[in-house]
Formats: C-alpha cells, structure tokens, sequence
C-alpha cells in the first residue's frame, strides 16, 4: 500500500495537471484580497477526491483523515486545502466521533485563509457531520469568540443550512436566539466578511422568521454595517424591504 507521503504527493500532481491559468484568473474575480491557487476548478477537486478513493479502497476512516491533515499541514494552495477537506466526506457521516468539531475548528483557525475554505469547509464535510450528530450543532457558537476571523465567520455558515433542516422523519429547528445572540457577538466585527456572515445568516434565518429578523434589525441597525443590513433583507418582502432600507439610512 502507498506511504502517505506519497499519496499526499500524488494529490498534487494530480491538482496541478488539472490547473490552467484560465481558471486561476476566473478565480481570482472573486477574492478581492487575493488567493495563492493552482487554477483547478470545483469538478477538478471533485474529480480528485473521488480519484483518490478509486485508488486508495483499502484505506479505513482513520487513515483517510490522517492523510486529510497530512495534506493540510502541506497544502500551499486554496484547492489543496479543499481536497484535505473533502477527502473525509465519504466517511464523515457515520465514523469519527464527536472530537472531530474540535479539529473542525483548528483546520478553520490554521488552514482556511479565504472565505471560499471556511464556506467550503462548513457548507460540505462539517455539514454532514453535524447532519448525523444534531446534538453538537448549537457547539458552534464558541466559534464566534476565535481570534481568528476566518473561524468566527466559519460560526454562522455552520447554521446556514440548519435553520430549519429535515432530518429522517422528523425536522430540525435551531433555536432562533441563537442565531441572535451570535449576531449580537459579531455585528461589530472589523472583518468584512464575519460582517457578510452575519448578513447571511440573518438573511436565511428571515425565511422562517421575518418578523423577529425585523425586530433584530430595528434594535440593532445603528451598530451594524449597512452592507450587513441590506443582505440581511434579502429575503424580506420587498415593499418591506424598501421601507426598511430607508428607514435605516
């Protein structure tokens, strides 16, 4: 069987074949600050990911997620850090036990250095995590006290997809005030985007629960970034919306 190492190495080879300087420059529209790519796309790490598994059957949960932080610890480049990521996520819902969050949290605050890496991270392996253990979901929330940003922004997208989530027979419902109290740790965030986490969340959070996202924004507008606010009212009816946004001038 193939050492780690090499495996790690072979990741990105393949990573790097599948790059082209088109698809570095169509990525980098999207990250004003900058973003250290190899210019592979989402099929490209998709194809990757599922290569490795073709390749690696005789490989456990354990030995995969091994050779997730291996490459994590290595990684140079935005998709190799999603490939880490995504390695684990055939396994993600029914092995590891609960201590994995905790490594979710130090990949976010170590590994993750632009939004696409948190949002990539919380939206796909965590998310199917937490889908299989709804008793860790609301663990989150100490993630909006990290020093680092990219992991208090990691503590909204986290929630995005469990406002309210079906879940076998039955429908998941995060309690609401989280999502406020969260908001109300984070509304003054110097960070531009912990500040589009917020909107976010509140924004999908007003798809359930318009009145009380109203009610948020109407105590709390005078704190808050006005790009926060405008996001936040997406999803809010759109007469509503309009007065709103002039109300809050």
């Amino acid at each position: 069987m193939a050492t780690s190492a090499y495996i790690v190495q072979q990741l990105k080879r393949q990573l790097s074949a599948a790059s082209t300087p088109e698809k570095a420059q169509s990525a980098r529209r999207y990250f004003p600050r900058g973003i250290h790519c190899l210019g592979a796309n989402a099929l490209d790490i998709k194809h990757v990911i599922r290569q490795f598994h073709l390749d690696n059957p005789m490989l456990n949960p354990e030995q995969v997620l091994a050779i997730s932080e291996a490459l994590l610890r290595q990684a140079k480049y935005s998709e190799e850090v999603m490939v880490g990521y995504g390695l684990i996520n055939k396994f993600v819902s029914k092995y590891y036990d609960d201590d994995l969050l905790f490594r979710f949290e130090y990949w976010l605050e170590h590994y993750a250095n632009n939004w696409a890496l948190v949002d990539d991270l919380c939206m796909k392996t965590l998310y199917k995590f937490l889908l299989a253990r709804p008793h860790l979901i609301e663990h989150t929330k100490k993630w909006a006290y990290s020093n680092v940003s990219w992991c208090r922004r990691g503590s909204n997208v986290a929630w995005v997809k469990f406002i309210k989530r079906p879940m076998g027979k039955s429908v998941y419902y995060l309690d609401k005030n989280l999502v406020f109290n969260n908001c109300d740790v984070l509304i003054v965030d110097a960070d531009e985007f912990v500040q589009k986490s917020v909107g976010w969340l509140l924004k999908v959070t007003a798809v359930y629960y318009p009145e009380d996202v109203v009610n948020y924004l109407q105590l709390n507008h005078q704190n808050m970034q006005k790009s926060t606010i405008r996001y936040a009212l997406e999803k809010v009816a759109q007469p509503q919306r309009k007065r709103l946004l002039k109300e809050f001038k």
